[in-house]
């Protein structure tokens, strides 16, 4: 990332503009702040779009800070960052716990979110799974590393360093590194977090849910979750993204960058 810094909330945040055109806010994910560089890199994306990612509180060489860090309080983070940049309305890709981050961002500011792409959301609705508990132990007794490589595998299967290392060199290291953030605030941020069909509801905006086709092979959990979100939103789209688990685009960053390409497309025909 050529980081620049943006004042806010009191600390600063890492983040990167590319391109030109309609705006674009990615929200990373859990453990690797660089989950969205590569799809930057994608030319049905690059072409004819403003990009933005940063790194959130906590992660990379974004400030970090003590004591609780809510859903609530990322989703502002993201607000004043679009202010900061001058954008009056984006499109919000959220990954993981940045899709948490994205949903309340529209709750809490409708008229900032022109639609939402949500990457397996972390839905705590349905639970994450035996590992987490095993990680966070792993975490207490100060193994960071062996705690971050048993919820990578929880989520994304055991063969999740191959893809890791070659995509984005670093990103472990990176993620242990990070990993006071994931375990220590994150974590009980997604767990106090509230969103059920009466939030639902409220979400206005077109939304695409995505579904990696290899999630279900590692874990029931986000198939679950993504029936959920089908079922309480009221105007979302289904997408199954092929060869790939819950490091999406990792696995398929063209898919991913031409199904998003062509979602945004949509909404802008479908809401001028």
């Amino acid at each position: 990332m050529t980081a620049s810094r943006a004042p806010i909330d009191g600390i600063e945040l890492e983040y990167e503009v590319r391109g030109a055109g309609d705006p674009v806010l990615f929200i990373h994910g859990g453990l690797c702040a660089h989950w969205f560089k590569n799809l930057l890199d994608q030319p049905d994306l690059s072409g004819g779009h403003r990009l933005i990612r940063y790194h959130r509180v906590g992660y990379a060489g974004s400030d970090r800070v003590d004591g609780p860090v809510s859903i609530r309080r990322q989703a502002a983070h993201s607000r004043e960052l679009m202010r900061h940049l001058d954008i009056e309305r984006a499109h919000v890709v959220g990954h993981s716990s940045g899709a948490d981050i994205a949903l309340q961002l529209a709750l809490d500011h409708p008229e900032l979110v022109r639609s939402l792409a949500l990457l397996e959301t972390a839905l705590l609705a349905v639970p994450t799974g035996p590992f987490a508990g095993e990680a966070t132990h792993r975490y207490q007794i100060g193994d960071k590393a062996a705690a971050v490589d048993i919820w990578l595998r929880g989520v994304a299967g055991r063969d999740y360093r191959v893809t890791l290392d070659r995509v984005l060199p670093g990103a472990f290291d990176q993620a242990v590194d990070d990993a006071d953030t994931f375990f220590g605030q994150e974590l009980p941020a997604v767990r106090e977090w509230s969103f059920g069909p009466e939030e639902a509801e409220r979400v206005e905006q077109p939304v695409l849910a995505v579904l990696g086709a290899r999630s279900k092979h590692v874990t029931s959990a986000f198939d679950q979750r993504h029936d959920l979100l089908l079922l309480w939103l009221p105007d979302v789209r289904p997408f199954v993204l092929a060869d790939a688990t819950h490091l999406m685009h990792l696995d398929n960053p063209t898919g991913m960058a031409e199904r998003l390409a062509r979602f945004f497309a949509d909404v802008a025909t479908t809401r001028s």
